[in-house]
C-alpha cells in the first residue's frame, strides 16, 4: 500500500499570562477542523499545538502570582489542555518551549545562525512593547503617535511602551527584504487568505530594520549557547517550535527522517495580529539557515462582540463588561453547537461580529430544526415502518425520483474545494443543502401516506432508504465540524464503522447503505434552545 501523503498543520502557541479565550480557542478548533477533514480524504495528519512559556511578560506574570516562571507556566498548561480535551481537538502534539526538545533546537538554530553570517552582536536602544513582545523603532513609534500627548503607546495594541538600553545579538532582517518580495511575487499562495498579502507586502516594501534577537536584563528564556548572560527573544524561540516538534536539531536516523518527511508544513494558523512574525521573520530566518518554507500562512480576524443596538462589532473588554468566555458559549451551545457555531458564521479570514442571539438563531435554524430534526423523524419512521431497523438497500436506486441523490452526486468534490481553501461556512452551507433537501424530500414525499398504502410499500422503503442514506453522507461531511454528533448519528443507523474512514469520496457514494440493520431514535441530538 502506497504510503499516505503527510499533512502538517498548527496553531500558534499561546502565552500563558493569561487563560485561554475565545480568539485561542477559535484558532485551535480551525486547525482541528482542517486537520479531520485533511485525515477524511487519506492524509498522514499531524496537528500542533502548544504553548509559549518564555519571555518578560511570562516573568512579570509569574512574579505578580507569586511563583516562580516554571510554577506558573505549569499552573497554566492544564487550562490549555483540559479545553482542548473538552472542545474535542485532535492534536497530535502539545509542545511547551520549556521543553527540553525546544531548548535544544534553539541552541542548535543559533549555532546554525551563527554559521550563517547573519548575526551581529550590537546594542539595541528603543522601544519594546512587553505584553507583544515586540521592538519598535523612534519613527514607528513617533509615526504611531501623531496628535497623542503623554507617554507613547505602542503601534499595535496601544498601551503603554518600555524604553530599553541593552546590549544584543541582532538577525540581519534587513537582507532578506527582496527575497522576501520575490516569495510574495513567486508564491502569492504563501499568505492567505489573498487580501492580508497586501499588508505584509507593504511593510516589507517600506523597509526592514535588523532584529534584536537576545536579551540580556532578565533571565527567562532559553540561553543564547555562546554568550553567558543572553537569553533568546522571545519569538526568536517561538517560531521554530514548528520545527522543533517534527525532529530539528535531533540528529538521530528516526528525527532526520520525521522531519524530512513532515518539513516544510502545509499550513500555520495564526491570528492577524502576529502575522508579521509569520510572514516575513519566520520565512527570513528559514531563508538564512537553508531551510524549506512553509506552503501556507493562513491569518484569521478578530472576534468582536456584536452591539444588537448598532449591529457593528466592538472589541471585546472586561472594561466594557462585553467579553465573552469559552465556558458561557460551551453551556449555551454545548461543545458541538459552539464548534459549528465558530466554524460557519464567522469568515474565517475577516473580524467576526458573534451574540449570542445569534448564536442561538444559527444553532435552532441549522442543528436543532434542521440537522437534529432530519435525524430524529427519519430514525422515528425508520423503526416504526420497518420493525427497528432500515429498509434494504433498493435494487434500483433510481426506480422513483431521487432529488437527494442528485444533490448528492459531486457534492464531495463541492464541499473539499471549500474545506481545503478554509472557507469552512461555505463547505457546512454544501453539506446543509443535502440535510435541507432531505427535510423537504419528507414533507414532499408524505411516508405516512405511504405507510397507509400496502401497494406502495416499495415506494415507502425507497423514501426511507433514501432518508437515511442522506444522514449517512452528511454526517461524514459535517463530522470535521462536529465529530461526536456525527459519529453518534452513524452509530444509531448502524454504521459507526464507518467513523473516522479516510476516503471520503468513496464513502459518500451514493448507495453506500447496505440497510436492513438496526436504527435506533434516540434522544435528540440538538434539543432546541429558547429564544430569550
Amino acid at each position: 500500500m502506497a504510503e499516505k501523503p503527510s499533512y502538517y498543520i498548527t496553531t500558534p502557541i499561546y502565552y500563558v499570562n493569561a487563560a485561554p479565550h475565545l480568539g485561542t480557542a477559535y484558532s485551535t478548533i480551525m486547525a482541528d477542523v482542517q486537520a479531520r477533514f485533511r485525515r477524511s480524504m487519506g492524509y498522514d495528519v499531524r496537528f500542533l499545538t502548544g504553548m509559549d512559556e518564555h519571555g518578560q511578560k511570562v516573568a512579570e506574570a509569574a512574579a505578580a502570582h507569586g511563583m516562580t516562571p516554571q510554577e506558573w507556566c505549569d499552573s497554566q498548561a492544564p487550562l490549555f489542555q483540559d479545553l482542548w480535551a473538552e472542545l474535542e481537538i485532535s492534536n497530535d502534539d502539545f509542545i511547551r518551549t520549556t521543553e527540553d526538545r525546544q531548548r535544544a533546537a534553539v541552541q542548535y538554530l543559533w549555532e546554525r545562525m551563527r554559521e550563517s553570517g547573519y548575526l551581529y552582536k550590537g546594542s539595541y536602544d528603543g522601544w519594546y512593547c512587553v505584553p507583544d513582545e515586540t521592538f519598535f523603532t523612534d519613527t514607528q513609534v513617533a509615526k504611531a503617535n501623531e496628535g497623542h500627548e503623554g507617554d507613547p503607546l505602542c503601534p499595535d495594541c496601544h498601551r503603554p511602551l518600555e524604553r530599553i538600553k541593552e546590549e544584543s545579538w541582532f538577525f540581519k532582517l534587513s537582507a532578506f527584504q527582496d527575497r522576501l518580495l520575490a516569495l510574495y511575487d513567486e508564491h502569492p499562495e504563501f499568505v492567505q487568505p489573498s487580501f492580508r498579502m497586501n499588508e505584509v507586502r507593504s511593510f516589507v516594501a517600506g523597509g526592514l530594520n535588523d532584529l534584536s534577537v537576545s536579551r540580556n536584563t532578565f533571565d527567562w528564556g532559553i540561553p543564547v549557547p555562546f554568550d553567558e548572560g543572553h537569553v533568546t527573544y522571545v519569538w526568536f524561540d517561538a517560531l521554530l517550535n514548528y520545527m522543533t516538534a517534527v525532529g530539528y536539531g535531533v540528529e538521530t536516523p528516526e528525527a532526520q527522517a520525521e522531519l524530512a518527511r513532515r518539513w516544510p508544513a502545509q499550513a500555520h494558523i495564526v491570528g492577524k495580529d502576529i502575522i508579521r512574525f509569520h510572514c516575513v521573520i519566520w520565512p527570513a530566518m528559514l531563508m538564512a539557515i537553508g531551510e524549506a518554507l512553509p506552503e501556507h500562512v493562513f491569518a484569521h480576524g478578530f472576534l468582536m462582540v456584536r452591539n444588537e443596538e448598532t449591529g457593528q462589532g466592538e472589541k471585546m473588554s472586561k472594561s466594557r463588561g462585553n467579553a465573552i468566555a469559552p465556558r458561557e458559549v460551551i453551556d449555551l451551545l454545548g461543545v458541538e453547537g459552539y464548534r459549528y457555531y465558530f466554524m460557519t458564521d464567522v469568515v474565517p479570514g475577516s473580524d467576526g461580529a458573534i451574540s449570542f442571539a445569534r448564536m442561538r438563531q444559527v444553532y435552532n435554524a441549522d442543528l436543532a430544526n434542521s440537522w437534529g430534526n432530519l435525524i430524529s423523524r427519519s430514525l422515528n419512521m425508520s423503526a416504526k415502518y420497518f420493525d427497528g431497523a432500515a429498509p434494504a438497500r433498493p435494487d434500483d436506486l433510481a426506480a422513483f425520483a431521487n432529488p437527494l441523490a442528485e444533490i448528492a452526486e459531486g457534492l464531495v468534490d463541492r464541499y473539499a474545494e471549500k474545506m481545503g481553501a478554509f472557507a469552512f461556512g461555505e463547505a457546512a452551507a454544501a453539506a446543509m443543502e443535502l440535510i435541507h433537501t432531505a427535510n423537504h424530500y419528507i414533507e414532499d414525499a408524505e411516508p405516512w401516506s405511504l405507510a397507509k398504502d400496502p401497494a406502495r410499500a416499495d415506494e415507502l422503503a425507497f423514501v426511507i432508504y433514501n432518508l437515511l442514506e442522506a444522514i449517512r453522507i452528511s454526517a461524514h461531511l459535517l463530522a470535521p465540524f462536529m465529530p461526536a454528533t456525527s459519529a453518534e448519528a452513524l452509530r444509531r443507523i448502524s454504521c459507526a464503522d464507518e467513523a473516522g474512514a479516510d476516503d471520503l469520496a468513496a464513502v459518500c457514494t451514493w448507495g453506500g447503505l447496505v440497510g436492513g440493520m438496526p436504527v435506533e431514535k434516540g434522544e435528540a441530538l440538538f434539543p432546541r434552545i429558547a429564544e430569550e
